[in-house]
C-alpha cells in the first residue's frame, strides 16, 4: 500500500518506518525543511532503539521517503495517517483539535480521488467527526475516517508497534475494516487481536488506557508512604502485590513519578473531558496531585538531610530522561528536582547515557554535564539517581565510595538494596523504606 504519514516526531517516525518495514511505501511529511534533509541522509532528531537501522534500511529499499509537501503526498497514495507532536499546552478541546483540523482541510484539497484518512494522534473524543465535518466541506472526493490509537511507549516503541499487545480500529464501513486488518496483518502473526470498535470508544480507550497506567504509579507512591512511616519496605510488599493475577507486576514500582508529555497530558484532558460534560474528576486529579508531589517529597528528602542548605554543595546526579532507553527530558520528573536544586544554589554535576545534549542545550552553564558516569562522583557532596538506567543498577561501590566527600545516596527509583548500602557505608535514601546508615 502507499501511505503518507503526517509527523516525524516520536510517533510518525516510528509509524512511518515500521509500516515501511512491512513491505508498504511510506511518504513521511513534515513543514520543517532542514529536518526533512537530516531524514533524507538517514540523521534522526530523536533516539528510540533499532529505529535509526531501521530507517535506513527502508531507505535504502526505497520503501521509506521523506517529504515537505503534504499536497503532492496525499495525492499519491492510499492512507493518510495523522501523527502530529501532542499539543502540550492548552485550555480547552478546541486547542487540542484545531492543529488536526488544520491538516485535515489540507489533505481534503489535496485529494484527487478516495483517500483514508487514520488518525493516530490521541484526540479527544469526537475528533473523528470533526474531522470529517472539515474534510466534506473541502472536498467532493470520497473518504473514511478511521480512529487507530497507538500505545506505543518510548523506549521501546519499535518494538512496540512490530509486536503489538493489541491493535485498535475505531471505524464504521467494512471495507475499510478489510483493508485496516491486511494493513496489521503482518504484525499480529501471533494471535494478538485486532479490536474493531467505534470510533469515540476508540479515542476514548488511549485515555483510559492511561488512567490506569498512572493510577497504578500513582496508588503504590502513596503505599510507599505508608510503608517508610510504618518500617515495611516496598519492594517487598510491591513483589506481593504484583504476585496477584488480579494485579500483575507491570507500572508497580514507586519512585519520583511519571513523566514525558504524554502520560501527564492524557490525565490532564481526561480532567477537562469530565468537566466538559458535569462530571466530578476526582481520581484524574488525585493521580495528577500525587504524581506532583512526589517531585516535592523527594526534594525535602534531600534538603532535610542538609539541614535546609544546599548551597554550594557539590551534588551528583545520574539520570535526566524521563524513563530509560530515550534521551527525552520533556516534562522529565528528574528535570523538576534539578531546576530546585540549581534554585537552591547547588553545584550539579549530570550524567545521563543519552540525554546530555539535550541538557546542555536547555541549562547552558548552569550545571556540568559529564561524559563519563564517574564524574559528577568526584568530591561530591552526595548523589542522585533520578532515572532508572541499567547502567546505574550495578555500579562500583568501593570506586563511589572513595570518589566521594560525603556518602550519601539520594535513591528515586529504588536501584539499591540497603544493606549493600550499609556495607560500604553509604548514607542511603530511598522511596518506602527507612533510611539506613
Amino acid at each position: 500500500m502507499k501511505i503518507t504519514v503526517v509527523g516525524t516526531g516520536y510517533q510518525g517516525l516510528v509509524v512511518g518506518t515500521c509500516l515501511s518495514e512491512s513491505g508498504n511505501i511510506v511518504t513521511c511529511v513534515d513543514w520543517d525543511v532542514e529536518k526533512i534533509e537530516r531524514l533524507k541522509r538517514g540523521e534522526l532528531p530523536i533516539y528510540e532503539p533499532g529505529l535509526s537501522e531501521l530507517v535506513t534500511r527502508n531507505i535504502e529499499e526505497e520503501r521509506l521517503y521523506f517529504s515537505t509537501s503534504l499536497e503532492e503526498s496525499v495525492q499519491k497514495c492510499l492512507l493518510v495517517f495523522l501523527c502530529l507532536d501532542p499539543v502540550v499546552k492548552y485550555s480547552s478541546m478546541d486547542d487540542l483539535v484545531r492543529p488536526i483540523l488544520d491538516v485535515a482541510k489540507i489533505i481534503a484539497r489535496s485529494m484527487t480521488g478516495y483517500r483514508i484518512i487514520v488518525n493516530k494522534v490521541t484526540s479527544p473524543p469526537g475528533t473523528a467527526d470533526r474531522i470529517k465535518e472539515t474534510v466534506r466541506e473541502n472536498t467532493s472526493h470520497p473518504f473514511d475516517v478511521v480512529v487507530n490509537p497507538d500505545f506505543l511507549k518510548q523506549g521501546t516503541a519499535v518494538d512496540d508497534f512490530l509486536r503489538p499487545d493489541r491493535v485498535v480500529v475505531g471505524c464504521e464501513d467494512v471495507r475499510v475494516e478489510e483493508i485496516m486488518k491486511e494493513l496489521y496483518s503482518p504484525f499480529l502473526r501471533t494471535g494478538k487481536p485486532l479490536l474493531i470498535m467505534s470510533p469515540r470508544s476508540a479515542e476514548l480507550c488511549k485515555y483510559a488506557t492511561a488512567v490506569m497506567l498512572a493510577g497504578r504509579i500513582s496508588i503504590m507512591n502513596q503505599i510507599a508512604d505508608l510503608c517508610a512511616e510504618w518500617g515495611a519496605d516496598i519492594n517487598e510488599v510491591r513483589e506481593a502485590v504484583g504476585a496477584d493475577s488480579r494485579i500483575g507486576p507491570t507500572f508497580l514500582f514507586p519512585g519520583i513519578g511519571y513523566g514525558g508529555i504524554w502520560l501527564p497530558k492524557d490525565i490532564d484532558s481526561c480532567i477537562l473531558f469530565a468537566r466538559e460534560k458535569g462530571i466530578k474528576p476526582y481520581i484524574f486529579e488525585s493521580i495528577q496531585k500525587v504524581n506532583i508531589e512526589r517531585r516535592e517529597k523527594f526534594v525535602s528528602m534531600i534538603l532535610e538531610h542538609y539541614n535546609g542548605n544546599v548551597q554550594g554543595k557539590s551534588i551528583a546526579v545520574w539520570g535526566a530522561s524521563f524513563k530509560a532507553r530515550t534521551d527525552d527530558i520533556r516534562e522529565s520528573p528528574a528535570v523538576y528536582i534539578i531546576d530546585i536544586l540549581i534554585e537552591k544554589g547547588a553545584n550539579l554535576r549530570v550524567f545521563d547515557p543519552l540525554a546530555g545534549p539535550r541538557l546542555r542545550e536547555k541549562y547552558g552553564s548552569k550545571i556540568l554535564v559529564t561524559s563519563k558516569q564517574y564524574q559528577p562522583l568526584e568530591q561530591a557532596d552526595g548523589l542522585v539517581v533520578l532515572t532508572e538506567w541499567n547502567e546505574f543498577r550495578r555500579p562500583d561501590y568501593e570506586r563511589m565510595s572513595q570518589l566521594m566527600r560525603e556518602k550519601v545516596i539520594f535513591d528515586g527509583r529504588n536501584l539499591y538494596t540497603p544493606k549493600v548500602m550499609m556495607s560500604y557505608g553509604f548514607k542511603y535514601y530511598s522511596i518506602g523504606r527507612p533510611p539506613v546508615g
